[in-house]
């Protein structure tokens, strides 16, 4: 592709007949958009990419992307509700002396797919990591049908959560790089995806494993009864696979600008925005030169500072650095909120798994004592939970904007009431009952996730955002780890894992009574 005609200075701004090129130059210059600790000319010159886009506008590229980015948020939440789905006929099947062992190798795949993938998209660029995740996880879930044994599902289980661990933080990272500032909401709607892909997932889990698999209350299980499984995992990994080709062959994903310019490579970030304009009908105006005189930025100094590959991973290193860790602990207020809102992060990430990820095997244990515990019936209320999982999510959404509520009281009040319901389950004494406290629990533990992905990162000061949620998400999967550990122990089979987990819901929401600070209606730190 021929490289974009470079424009005259004086030229109009396309899309803004009311703006001049000099806007740019502001842009550079934008004291409110200022980020502390990060090299001034690498920050001038993001500001500049982000007027650009902003002047391009929300157009036919950014729809698209939005569609091919919920395909990386859907498979986050879908596989592992998989492991939970398959937990049950395994066991029968392999009869494992452990079998949350399964849960706790997803769980490690995971913790190693989010750091592998989330640093090396800033080293190897966002388009390898946007198209491998799905790739890995199609891939190995499809293998994972082969499986002679419990050590090998473990095994493959790891390998497909090593790619699903990376589909959000490249994801949302490439996704938020070409968003006009206008638009960055749609970030919060992308949950719907999540929501929606636990749905399909029971959907397709209902006829296969309720009718090709063995029943819980058979004494043997040879792997011709019980191919439901392998027949499931087969179809998720295939659903991944499409997902995969669209994005590899039929959507293009253009290199992020602001990649590109971190590595010294202004002009190719210049083309891309402008590729992008292309794809949505409109021109830019931005040329390499907007970028270069950023580069004398800093009072007239005449020190040009570099955006080289060793910069930009120097600038990756800084936001972990101890410097952004002792920012989020400068105050005691801070300090005191940077805790709580990782002690909530880490009992969430222990009490969701440790119940959630065992709901299928709870169901189907309960229900032999009740006499209904066929799979059929085990994976039609399964189903029947996640449909409750959707408006959930919506109603999140809307609770945070409630005056006087706000985000505090709707995540304390759902947090709380997931445990309530949770201690709920255990009074149950038909599989009716355990049914209908399942579906009150799903309800309010999406209503708690969708308002704790949006309160999180507005408790943390902008300048050390990138650390604050990198150390809310180290608590949510390091206690995730753990989750496997305590139910192998605690005996899947009593009531423990169960009084466990609502415990820690009750606790977190009790927690987030206490957070300092409230975000409704008021700018980011």
């Amino acid at each position: 592709m021929s490289k974009p005609e470079e424009k005259k200075p004086d030229d109009k701004v396309a899309g803004s007949d009311n703006v001049d090129i000099p806007a740019y130059t502001a842009a550079a210059n934008d004291e409110d958009a200022a980020i502390d600790g990060v090299d001034p000319v690498y920050a001038a010159k993001a500001r500049v990419l982000n007027y650009a886009i902003q002047d391009i506008g929300m157009g036919r590229y950014q729809w698209q992307l939005f569609g091919v980015i919920g395909f990386g948020w859907a498979q986050d939440n879908l596989w592992p509700i998989v492991t939970s789905l398959i937990l049950t006929p395994i066991s029968l099947e392999f009869h494992p002396s452990r079998a949350p062992l399964l849960t706790l190798a997803q769980n490690i795949g995971l913790l190693v797919g989010a750091v592998f993938w989330g640093f090396g998209c800033d080293i190897f660029g966002r388009r390898w990591g946007f198209n491998l995740t799905l790739g890995i996880t199609s891939v190995f879930g499809m293998l994972a049908a082969s499986s002679p044994n419990f050590a090998a599902i473990g095994c493959f289980a790891a390998l497909w959560s090593f790619g699903v661990g990376g589909n959000l933080p490249v994801d949302s990272a490439i996704f938020l790089e070409f968003l006009p500032r206008s638009h960055q909401y749609l970030l919060t709607v992308l949950s719907i995806f999540w929501a929606l892909a636990q749905l399909i997932a029971t959907l397709i889990a209902w006829p296969l494993l309720g009718d090709l698999t063995c029943q819980a209350t058979q004494t043997t299980c040879t792997r011709k009864e019980n191919a439901g499984w392998r027949w499931f995992v087969i179809t998720m990994g295939g659903l991944a696979l499409v997902m995969f080709f669209i994005r590899f062959f039929v959507f293009h994903i253009y290199e992020s600008p602001k990649y590109l310019m971190g590595k010294g490579r202004d002009e190719d970030a210049v083309k891309i925005v402008h590729q992008v304009a292309r794809r949505n009908g409109k021109t830019s105006t931005l040329t390499v030169g907007h970028l270069t005189a950023c580069e004398s930025i800093g009072g007239g100094s005449a020190h040009v500072h570099k955006t080289d590959a060793a910069a930009a991973i120097k600038r990756k290193l800084e936001v972990v650095s101890l410097k952004h860790v002792r920012c989020l602990f400068a105050s005691r207020r801070l300090a005191m909120s940077t805790s709580l809102i990782m002690v909530v992060w880490a009992f969430i990430g222990l009490a969701f798994p440790l119940y959630n990820a065992f709901i299928p095997y709870t169901l189907a244990e309960k229900g032999a004592q009740f006499g209904d515990g066929s799979t059929y019936i085990t994976y039609r209320n399964s189903c029947i939970i996640a449909v409750l999982g959707v408006p959930g999510a919506m109603l999140g959404g809307l609770l945070v904007e409630v005056p006087k509520f706000g985000r505090k009281g709707a995540l304390a009040t759902s947090t709380i009431l997931t445990g309530v319901f949770i201690y709920g389950s255990t009074t149950a004494k038909t599989s009716d009952q355990l049914l209908a406290w399942n579906c009150v629990y799903s309800f309010f533990s999406n209503v708690m996730y969708a308002v704790l992905y949006a309160y999180t990162p507005e408790v943390f000061p902008t300048k050390d955002r990138g650390t604050g949620n990198a150390l809310a998400a180290t608590a949510n999967r390091v206690f995730g780890i753990m989750a496997p550990i305590i139910a192998m122990f605690a005996n899947l089979q009593t009531s423990a894992p169960v009084y466990t987990s609502g415990a820690l819901f009750i606790a977190a929401g009790l927690v987030v009574v206490i957070l300092p600070y409230e975000s409704r209606g008021k700018a980011s730190l």
